[in-house]
């Protein structure tokens, strides 16, 4: 079976990459990951260390030349929440312009100079994405939605919390696959009674099952243009219109709340826990305790700003250590490192209170024991590619049902 072709874009330590080749029909032809500011760039090195450095590039994606970049069946990738907002200028020919340094519009650039555009796009962010700005609830989302419609494709987008399927970690994130018009599935997709496509035959619902339609599905037009979408979209509006479920093809979103159906196996923080001995880093010291205690607990105080104002801040309390008979909460950046920290993830065991290993937090995400561990690679720093990365999972479950549709349309 010819497998399809991917571009993995801020590519991170390769997670797209992990869940994609998991099924066996995909083939990763080029990558690219650059962390901008940093000298040493880790997290392509581990990269390059796992999946090898031919057809990798470690550049700044907005200056890398389209003709540098080979056709694909498929672009993926994780891109940082930004300020997605539209300007107009003299200079650009095309009237648009996105803010420099906003990797949307390198994606954009990408795709709009592409003459044999991808046929499918997957892409992963935080799911305050669809309700940002405050002041403009849903409009990121919804110049992103509008921007790949004038580049041909039709989107579908889902809020999954892995937790809900069993992984083991509680960590939401949306998650939405292009679909271009030259493809099979946007005919499928066009051609699909709507609601049916997002409760039971989408490639989000085959991958990830939904309860039965509990709740009254909407639609409305974005017909606008980007520009006009950036000034005005859901202006003062205190809700996004997008729920955690939806499409957007040809003018029209569709979208819906809809409720995870899983009655299969969990996998719990208490299931990963590495056996055998763990260094004595990791484990908290009786000097330590009360300042974890007191991060992790209740608080209601007065507090001075450097200003001089005084206020009282009060902060409900965190379970302490974390349970072991659940899926862990979401690994953040910050993970990593000696420091008592109120956000941290602390067990319990024969030995005393611990944080989690590297290799701990790699399988909370579903990655291969040791991926991340590299010569000059800190624990801290392997912990914060953690907090980065996604749910392997998830991807391949996606990447399962994106391949499907394509075989069978």
């Amino acid at each position: 079976m010819k497998k399809l072709k991917v571009i993995e874009l801020f590519a991170g330590v390769g997670g797209f990459r992990l869940g994609l080749e998991k099924t066996g029909v995909y083939e990763v032809v080029w990558s690219n990951q650059w962390e901008p500011g940093t000298k040493i760039q880790h997290a392509s090195k581990v990269y390059e260390a796992r999946f090898g450095s031919k057809n990798h590039s470690n550049q700044d994606i907005a200056e890398v030349p389209i003709s540098d970049i080979p056709d694909a069946d498929v672009l993926v990738g994780g891109f940082p929440c930004q300020d997605y907002s539209v300007a107009t200028t003299l200079q650009n020919s095309k009237g648009l312009i996105g803010k420099k340094g906003v990797l949307w519009w390198s994606i954009h650039r990408i795709l709009s100079e592409k003459k044999k555009k991808p046929k499918y796009l997957f892409f992963e962010n935080v799911d305050r994405l669809l309700k940002s700005p405050s002041s403009q609830r849903g409009r990121d989302f919804a110049i992103m939605l509008k921007s790949l419609e004038e580049l041909g494709y039709a989107v579908e987008w889902r809020i999954i919390n892995a937790a809900d399927y069993g992984m083991p970690q509680r960590r939401r994130r949306v998650f939405f696959v292009g679909y271009h018009e030259s493809s099979p599935i946007f005919t499928s997709l066009k051609n699909a009674e709507k609601t049916e496509w997002l409760h039971y035959t989408g490639t989000m619902a085959r991958a990830f099952p939904v309860k039965k339609p509990a709740q009254i599905t909407s639609s409305f037009v974005m017909e606008e243009s980007l520009i006009s979408i950036s000034n005005t979209f859901n202006k003062n509006g205190k809700l996004s219109p997008f729920q955690n479920t939806g499409f957007f093809a040809k003018g029209q979103v569709i979208t819906c709340k809809t409720f995870p159906n899983y009655d299969g196996k969990r996998v719990l923080l208490g299931d990963v826990l590495q056996n055998g001995d763990v260094t004595k880093e990791f484990f908290i010291s009786q000097q330590n305790l009360p300042k974890w205690e007191y991060l992790k607990g209740a608080k209601k105080e007065v507090r001075t700003a450097k200003n001089g104002f005084t206020y009282e801040y009060s902060e409900g309390g965190m379970v302490f250590p974390d349970v072991l008979d659940n899926a862990s909460r979401t690994i953040i950046t910050g993970e990593g490192g000696k420091s008592p920290s109120r956000f941290k993830h602390v067990i319990h065991t024969s030995k005393g209170l611990r944080r989690l290993t590297p290799i701990e937090l790699e399988r909370l995400n579903m990655f291969p024991d040791n991926h991340t561990l590299l010569e000059g690679v800190s624990d801290t720093k392997r912990a914060f590619f953690m907090g980065n990365a996604l749910v392997v999972g998830v991807v391949m479950k996606i990447g399962e049902s994106l391949n499907y549709q394509h075989r069978q349309t």
